[in-house]
């Protein structure tokens, strides 16, 4: 494994997206458990979760208690794992994914997220994505009193653009350590945000690292002269003898140095697989070929 700093922090360079363990889909105990310990094996000792991610209408944090469990069965040292946390998205029964950034609920939400991870202070705690409705200075100013007050440790924003990520910098100075949006070869919509964490020094966590790997392939359906979009992934992961995943991810670690993948994982086998890619270099032409390939995809849109 290899590693790289947030907020002062040394963080393995793949991270574990925990919420397929919690969501519509997830595992039993026993594997969600497993695959935990199976990242923390490989290495990984940055683990991604929030209090919304459980069942729709169900009692919030069950990611969080998830991961509690797992590191407290944990055969080995976890002193050196950060547990990084958000808030300020709620899932209502029979509804879509609704959005609750007043300063009121991210503070009860915070320490309720303490208490569910068993923690004096949550290591990384982030606003979940700005609300509409509640002007995002005072979002932000909630994590600055969640900070003052030693509820939390450091703070992190999702989902956000460029202009809110100075505001937020303004409001948490230092303390404000990472950017959390959606990022991948096929979507690449935040890249001036990417662009702002390597000039600000703050870690870029690509959310849905891998979106559109799992559907493209060496012969599939193409917008691009009968060739699918992301093939080179395939293409480099066969000559090398790797997966199309481990390769997307190789490729997001050489776009920045800001960039901390955080791949989603619901079986061992995949967190063990995701992990590896730390250790997969991409030669020059390999990367002028992704590189291409991902332009292709952007280009082409969803």
């Amino acid at each position: 494994m290899r590693y790289r700093t947030l907020g002062g922090l040394r963080v393995s360079v793949i991270g574990l997206g925990a919420m397929p363990l919690s969501i519509e889909g997830r595992p039993d105990e026993k594997r969600a458990l497993a695959t935990v310990h199976a990242a923390l094996d490989a290495g990984v000792t940055l683990l991604d979760t929030a209090d919304s991610y459980h069942l729709p209408g169900a009692e919030p944090g069950h990611n969080e208690r998830l991961l509690a469990r797992a590191l407290a069965t944990y055969g080995g040292d976890t002193s050196g794992v950060l547990v990084a946390t958000k808030g300020g998205r709620c899932r209502p029964a029979g509804g879509d994914w609704t959005v609750n950034g007043s300063p009121r609920h991210l503070k009860a939400a915070a320490e309720a997220s303490r208490k569910r991870l068993g923690v004096e202070a949550i290591g990384l705690y982030q606003l979940h994505k700005p609300d509409p409705d509640v002007p995002f200075e005072e979002s932000v100013g909630a994590l600055r009193e969640l900070l003052d007050a030693g509820t939390i440790r450091l703070a992190g924003v999702s989902n956000t653009d460029a202009d809110q990520i100075r505001r937020a910098r303004e409001i948490l100075g230092e303390k404000l350590v990472s950017v959390q949006n959606r990022y991948s070869p096929a979507v690449r919509d935040s890249e001036p945000e990417l662009r702002l964490c390597a000039e600000l020094g703050l870690a870029f966590l690509p959310w849905s690292p891998l979106g559109g790997l799992a559907r493209s392939s060496l012969d599939g359906p193409s917008r691009t002269e009968g060739r699918d979009r992301l093939a080179a992934f395939h293409e480099v992961a066969a000559e090398r003898g790797a997966s199309p995943q481990q390769v997307g991810l190789a490729w997001l670690l050489v776009r920045s140095p800001a960039v901390v993948p955080i791949p989603g994982a619901s079986r061992p086998e995949t967190a063990r697989d995701s992990a590896a890619a730390a250790d997969l270099p991409l030669s020059t032409e390999e990367r002028a070929r992704l590189d291409e390939a991902a332009e292709a995809a952007q280009a082409a849109g969803p």
